[in-house]
């Protein structure tokens, strides 16, 4: 078994529904589309952005599956998205095991585990990594990654933890979402400094706010909501960070503050943006009924003047 995701930008995957609230998946398709122009390293399929704590399993399956296709057929010239995909709601072992087998069936290049799944009551370290350990002899020899979910409640890895999924070697994938440069920081160093014999375990960092200390200290790269509002400046940021410490201050700054829009009703808002730039959808969340309010539309297009000043700066 040989897997290694790429690096950079990977936006959160979201859902765009049909009037009935089915799965449009002709959106999906453009989105993933979108996603490629835009220069996205991969995309983090049927996770918290994808609503699929409100969505059947069917539904959570094909949408990895959707978006594996379809990135598949965009590869060209030696690039391709790394497409990886959780799903995985349910609380007891046997449902766990079933989801996970049917997103890996998809043919994603890694399966996503969410960190809250585990030693649900929140016992300690010692529950965690007895029940990891089972799952991971249940799924066979496929790439494995964490989560750390925020929904129903965030699980954040702990040093241990962290120590056991590296020399498991089957961990390709950890999508972080502490918020705490310092103790990023201190996990990219815990990764660096433990030898592993199988896959090596790369760190992304789910808070804009922290990204570009982050990219500092090591990590990965990106994988976040704010990808799907404009990825190719996620993506100018994973590459110049180092080469151009100046530009990477200032962007590093606007895209900062432009992440607090999340809190005007994501996903809903996400979805005005993108049908404004041509992938067509309406606003339809299963989160956040209702249509967008007229100031998180105001919110959205000064946040778009402001990325479009900043695409012109740096060329993309």
């Amino acid at each position: 078994m040989k897997f290694e995701p790429n690096t950079g930008a990977y936006p959160t995957m979201i859902t765009p529904y049909n009037r009935d609230f089915s799965v449009d998946y002709g959106a999906v398709k453009a989105l993933v589309e979108w996603y490629y122009i835009k220069g996205c390293d991969g995309i983090f399929a049927s996770c918290q952005s994808s609503e699929i704590h409100l969505l059947p399993l069917a539904d959570r399956v094909k949408l990895a599956e959707t978006v594996c296709e379809t990135a598949r057929s965009l590869a060209r010239g030696g690039r391709r998205m790394t497409v990886v995909a959780s799903g995985h709601i349910s609380d007891s072992y046997d449902e766990q095991v079933e989801e996970l087998r049917a997103v890996a069936s998809t043919g994603v290049d890694s399966v996503i585990m969410i960190s809250n799944r585990f030693d649900i009551e929140n016992t300690g370290d010692e529950r965690w990594l007895d029940e990891v350990s089972r799952m991971v002899d249940a799924l066979g020899d496929i790439s494995l990654g964490i989560y750390e979910c925020p929904r129903p409640y965030k699980r954040l890895l702990t040093p241990r933890m962290i120590d056991h999924l590296i020399k498991c070697g089957r961990f390709a994938f950890i999508k972080d979402t502490c918020c705490d440069a310092t103790e990023i920081a201190r996990r990219q160093k815990q990764i660096d400094s433990t030898e592993t014999q199988g896959l090596k375990l790369l760190l992304f960092n789910a808070n804009a706010q922290t990204l570009l200390e982050t990219l500092r200290s090591g990590i990965a790269g990106y994988c976040g909501v704010m990808c799907n509002f404009h990825p190719e400046l996620y993506v100018k940021l994973c590459s110049l960070y180092d080469s151009q410490p100046k530009a990477a201050e200032l962007l590093g700054a606007f895209l900062s503050q432009a992440a607090f829009i999340e809190s005007m009703t994501y996903p809903s808002c996400a979805k005005y943006h993108l049908d404004k730039v041509g992938v067509k959808m309406n606003t339809l969340s299963k989160t956040s009924p209702g249509e967008l309010s007229d100031y998180a539309k105001l919110c959205v297009d000064k946040m778009d003047m402001l990325a479009e000043y900043f695409d012109e700066l740096y060329g993309v």
